[in-house]
């Protein structure tokens, strides 16, 4: 498929050919696309919630009282979940949340979202994402112009530092070198912004998976 390159000022700058198999997909899977947020969601959780066990507990461990006679039910310790100060029963503890999911999966549900976004007209390819002051107010402007509220920017290898110090303060907008390029964020933006770099390293991206 074909795909018109615009400039940041808003300008042409010819066009680019997108590899069907990346962008093309006609039959989105939402399921494999759930699968893979999931998989993100869960890597990234900190796993670091927990509880006292009773062998934590600050308490003593001298049996309460007698075990026979008293006419109340035997315990031997107040550490127990039931006492008020005592441990918690089957609270978390730290654990990973992260499972596995296999690499050409991954692979395959980042060319959905791709194609998810290119089938929705949500992509646009930019020559470059560069800029020559960092000021803020000037990108705001000119992604007002272009109609970019809540957009997710794959600025090539390296993100221009002017462009990343400039954007960094605009809401809703994320600005990623193309190793940063991930399902979650491609969803969890509106529009999905390319530049000519990214898109190469895109498609050699695939070819190694393949």
């Amino acid at each position: 498929m074909k795909l018109d390159v615009i400039t940041l000022a808003g300008g042409k700058a010819g066009s680019i050919d997108l590899n069907d198999a990346v962008f093309g997909i006609d039959d989105i899977r939402g399921d494999i696309l759930q699968r893979m947020v999931t998989w993100q969601l869960a890597k990234r959780r900190a796993g670091t919630h927990k509880i006292q066990v009773r062998n934590e507990v600050s308490l003593t461990g001298k049996k309460m009282y007698k075990q026979k006679g008293t006419g109340g039910a035997r315990h031997g310790s107040r550490r127990a979940a039931q006492f008020v100060g005592g441990a918690k029963a089957h609270g978390p503890v730290v654990r990973s949340h992260a499972f596995d999911l296999p690499k050409k999966f991954r692979a395959l549900a980042l060319r959905h979202a791709l194609s998810s976004k290119a089938k929705s007209g949500s992509l646009v390819v930019v020559d470059s994402a560069a800029a020559a002051d960092a000021k803020t107010a000037a990108l705001r402007s000119q992604f007002a112009a272009l109609g970019w509220a809540n957009v997710l920017v794959i600025a090539g290898a390296e993100v221009d530092n002017n462009f990343k110090l400039a954007a960094r303060n605009i809401p809703n907008v994320d600005v990623l070198p193309n190793a940063g390029l991930n399902v979650y964020d491609v969803l969890r933006r509106h529009t999905l912004v390319l530049t000519k770099d990214a898109v190469a390293a895109i498609n050699a991206r695939f070819e190694e998976v393949a």
